[in-house]
Order: structure tokens, then C-alpha cells, then sequence
């Protein structure tokens, strides 16, 4: 996703002008929608000399029971609140539910980030 910027409206609807041009740490990155899969990770350069480990797709998440974590295989996406349309197409977000081999799980880290699935059970 690129930034595009401040809105070129003031609240009062007067035009505000830029005042210089858009600088490289200011643009984004398309984002990673992570699928369910065989794990698939890429590594990303971040700002700052560090770097990002990005899950593409994962069928694997430590799914949280109490004080208990287990791995666990993930199924599918029964629901994904930021977006409808990603449990039809098994996209996994930060929020997401998804069908484990332990039950039904929310997923609790964000993997487009971080490159892991932490989960915690529903019950």
C-alpha cells in the first residue's frame, strides 16, 4: 500500500499545499496476506538496518490453552473480522478464528509481521 499523504483539503475546505515531496520512508509496502499453506516465509529489509520476517503462507500455530502452548496444524479461516472476504480465501490476520487440530483458535499475533501464529483457544 502506498501512503498517499495528507488530504490536500483543510477542515474548513481551503487547499493546502505540499510543502515538499514524498520522502522514501514515507511510502508503504503492498500488504502480506498470509495464506494457509506449507510455510512459506520471505524476509523483508525494514527501516532502521533490521528486518522483517514475513509469513507468505503457514499451516503452523502455537495455540495457547491457559498456561499449556502447542503446535498445531491449521485447518481453514472460519471468520475473519477485518475482512469478510479473507476467511473465504483462508487468509490469516491479527483477530482472525481459525480451525486448528486442538479446536477453534484466535489468532493473536500478526503474521504478515512477524512470520508466527500464536493462537489462543476459543471455547
Amino acid at each position: 500500500m502506498k501512503d498517499q499523504g495528507r488530504s490536500p483539503r483543510k477542515r474548513t475546505g481551503g487547499r493546502r499545499r505540499p510543502n515538499h515531496k514524498k520522502k522514501k520512508h514515507e511510502l508503504g509496502n503492498e500488504t502480506t496476506e498470509t495464506q494457509v499453506g506449507e510455510q512459506r516465509l520471505k524476509v523483508v529489509d525494514a527501516r532502521g538496518n533490521t528486518q522483517k520476517v514475513r509469513a507468505v503462507s503457514t499451516d503452523v500455530a502455537s495455540v495457547a490453552d491457559g498456561d499449556e502452548t502447542t503446535e498445531a496444524t491449521i485447518e481453514n479461516v472460519v471468520e475473519n473480522p477485518s475482512n469478510p472476504n479473507y476467511a473465504r480465501r483462508n487468509i490469516i490476520t491479527k483477530g482472525a478464528i481459525v480451525d486448528t487440530s486442538e479446536g477453534q483458535a484466535r489468532v493473536t499475533s500478526r503474521p504478515g509481521q512477524d512470520g508466527q501464529v500464536n493462537a489462543v483457544l476459543v471455547e
